[in-house]
């Protein structure tokens, strides 16, 4: 398979925010950025199920594929264009016999091992990280590096995003260390003006990638 794969895919955690989910989707999709996941790890279901109902209507009118975490039987019910998830979720077979086919499944991988079971399956994109320490996660994963990402682009031509710690001052490193995408979180949400962080990170993504 070959997606034509945003270079810059943002994830909202509203655990971060300090304001709405809406109003920095749509910061975030007025700069340009294409691919937008909504990950609630706190929060009750029917909470996550009316925010990606939302962000499902909104993004999808500016032409922006948006991801719902872990949750493909929400993904189906708010109309999102995928769902991605982890190692201790359901498998990506399960989730797409949800979520079905018209939709992206998405899946976590830590290690050359899941990379490598996650490229037999029917996933659209593989995440590997955690690429530098991350303060997203409450127990994250060994970190794996840029050398093991280079490693993990050697066994898969599936689109390859890499996820976590992620800064722009370490963007154009683990773009040209072979990720397709960067998945960024912290650095995103965290920035003084999202949008404008996202544009910079698109620019350098234009650069890295060039020729």
């Amino acid at each position: 398979m070959n997606l034509v794969f945003p270079r810059l895919y943002a994830i909202i955690d509203p655990t971060l925010l300090n304001v709405s989910e809406l109003a920095l989707a749509e910061a975030l999709a007025g700069s340009g950025v294409e691919l937008i996941q909504y990950r609630n790890k706190t929060g009750p279901t029917r909470q996550f199920f009316d925010v990606s109902l939302q962000l499902s209507k909104t993004l999808g009118a500016r032409g922006v594929r948006f991801i719902v975490n872990d949750r493909p039987d929400i993904a189906l019910l708010a109309g999102a264009g995928g769902v991605h998830v982890g190692q201790d979720d359901l498998g990506v077979e399960e989730a797409r016999a949800i979520c079905g086919r018209e939709r992206w499944v998405g899946v976590s991988t830590h290690t050359l091992e899941q990379v490598a079971a996650a490229d037999r399956t029917s996933a659209d994109y593989i995440a590997f990280g955690p690429v530098f320490p991350t303060a997203t996660k409450q127990n994250p994963d060994a970190v794996v590096g840029t050398e093991l990402l280079r490693r993990a682009r050697q066994m898969t031509a599936k689109p390859l995003v890499a996820i976590g710690g992620i800064t722009l001052e370490r963007a154009a490193e683990v773009y040209r260390a072979g990720a397709d995408s960067l998945a960024v979180i912290s650095d995103l949400i965290r920035a003084e003006n999202p949008g404008a962080r996202a544009r910079e990170y698109l620019a350098v993504a234009a650069s890295a990638t060039s020729g």
